[in-house]
């Protein structure tokens, strides 16, 4: 299963990203809605769900099994410009499953589209 995380194109929080990036609220809102409306169109080959959600964002997660790649987003810069870091899934390792917890979360609050 493929499990995606948008930021709500509707939200406050999608204005104030798009605030940060230098980008007008209109044209990440789009861009945001385009992801989606492709995303949608593999719902009938392969098991994926999209979510918006409607806080700020500030981790970029990529989890395969048990490996995450996480960046951040911040003020002047989006994730794909972070640095970005590999996770291992360890038998103590707190990185790991923070960042699945955190995952968990915002998905049990967002809003399932696809």
């Amino acid at each position: 299963m493929v499990r995606v995380l948008l930021l709500d194109p509707d939200s406050d929080a999608l204005a104030r990203r798009a605030a940060e990036i230098g980008e007008s609220a209109e044209s990440l809102a789009g861009g945001v809605r385009l992801a989606e409306a492709r995303l949608r169109e593999l719902a009938d080959s392969c098991d994926i769900q999209v979510h918006r959600y409607r806080m700020l964002p500030t981790w970029r997660l990529i989890r395969t099994d048990s490996t995450m790649f996480v960046s951040a987003f911040d003020a002047g810069w989006g994730g794909h410009e972070s640095a970005t870091y590999k996770v291992m899934e360890t038998p103590h390792g707190p990185l790991f499953r923070g960042f699945r917890r955190m995952f968990d979360a915002v998905i049990d609050g967002a809003q399932r589209t696809v």
